[in-house]
């Protein structure tokens, strides 16, 4: 195992940004043991309300995915005050930072984003959106396969209130971050998963994001949960918070085992 950090360069002021005093970085899990072998990217993006990136659904979910032969990726983007598309770009850049250096990370050209919370909403806001930025960035940024995690969808009805406020204060941006309305035929295939008893970010956001890819014949795999609420990550004793028993959930552990299945399969077929 090669563990190191990377300093990402996002195109800040292409898009009319200003990245005064923003450090994005992305932490790397490379597999180094066999030199002639190469392997899939998965970068675990975590959530936090964009206020922070939960410790909790980053390193623990990158770790899973490694164990299971990915080279896994956790990046560090800005938050609080800073609307979309700042994370956004900042995703997008370690995207092509994989792709651009995929020979000496070992890896494949295969980019699977897994997100949680609003860190799924940043991770579908690439899926959605990359057309819109592809022209500030020099490799493809489009991810390959999305896994989305109790993820923050829209900014309109069922909206988790502190994540819009925090991605898109004005109307214009609320539309932009509403990611149900701009999937399209070049969305990449989703899984994505909820539970239905979560408070914080309701189950409509899942179930409205896989309305639009069914619109849009896009693949996809939903899988509803019936009790676990929100935030519960990996749903064992790796992602336990404050030693409270409800993040350990049997039930929606298994879907790290769907996911799973599910990116294997979905690389047999051309989609």
């Amino acid at each position: 195992m090669k563990t190191f950090t990377a300093a990402l360069t996002p195109p800040y002021e292409k898009a009319g940004l200003s990245g005064e005093g923003l450090c994005p970085s992305l932490s790397c899990i490379i597999h180094d043991t066999d030199p002639d072998r190469t392997f899939p990217a998965v970068i675990a993006v975590p959530g936090g309300s964009y206020e922070h990136c939960s410790k909790r659904e980053g390193e623990p979910c990158a770790a899973r995915w490694y164990s299971h032969g990915f080279n896994s990726f956790v990046p560090e983007y800005s938050c609080v005050d800073k609307p979309f598309p700042t994370a956004l770009l900042e995703l997008a850049a370690a995207v092509e930072y994989i792709r651009k250096n995929k020979d000496s990370l070992r890896c494949n050209g295969d980019i699977i984003l897994c997100g949680f919370s609003a860190g799924g909403h940043l991770c579908a806001s690439l899926g959605v959106h990359h057309e819109r930025y592809a022209e500030l960035f020099s490799e493809n940024i489009r991810p390959d396969k999305m896994v989305l995690c109790y993820p923050v969808i829209t900014a309109g009805d069922y909206t988790h209130p502190l994540s819009a406020k925090n991605i898109a204060p004005t109307d214009e941006l609320k539309a932009l971050a509403s990611l149900e309305a701009h999937v399209s035929e070049a969305t990449p295939p989703a899984f994505i998963w909820h539970c239905a008893d979560d408070r914080v970010v309701p189950v409509e956001n899942s179930l409205m994001f896989a309305a639009a890819m069914s619109r849009n014949n896009r693949p996809f795999e939903l899988h509803i949960f019936p009790e676990g609420g929100h935030g519960i990550a990996m749903c064992d004793i790796t992602t336990v918070k404050n030693n409270d028993p409800r993040y350990i959930n049997k039930t929606a552990a298994r879907w790290f085992e769907l996911a799973l299945d599910w990116v294997n399969r979905s690389f047999t077929n051309n989609q």
